[in-house]
């Protein structure tokens, strides 16, 4: 999927993949490509900086953590943010069923 493509869409993919609990950037871009079935690979130069907007938005915290380590930071939803996401779906649900309707109606109306 193209990057510009994704646009508006961004946050709500991103809270989505915080939904079950907190996850390191990788994982997060990980559960996306996963749950697009593969259709999704999120660069780490697109993520990042969404995160980071999410977190000042206070939709997300963020946390360091070591594993193995290494210092990684992981992300988890706020109440704010899920808050945000359920406005996000439904958003999208009445955007996905405006643009279904115009791409699917057969014929079109007649201008006239």
């Amino acid at each position: 999927m193209r990057a510009e493509e994704l646009k508006g869409h961004l946050d709500a993919l991103l809270l989505a993949a915080l939904e079950d609990g907190p996850r390191h950037g990788y994982a997060v871009i990980e559960a996306l490509h996963q749950a697009t079935g593969g259709r999704l690979d999120l660069p780490t130069g697109t993520l990042y900086p969404a995160l980071h907007r999410l977190e000042q938005a206070r939709l997300i915290t963020g946390s360091w953590s070591v594993v193995a380590g290494r210092r990684r930071r992981e992300y988890q939803l706020t109440a704010a943010g899920a808050r945000a996401l359920s406005g996000k779906r439904a958003d999208w649900r009445d955007f996905a069923a405006m643009v279904s309707s115009a791409l699917e109606a057969k014929p079109w109306p007649n201008p006239a």
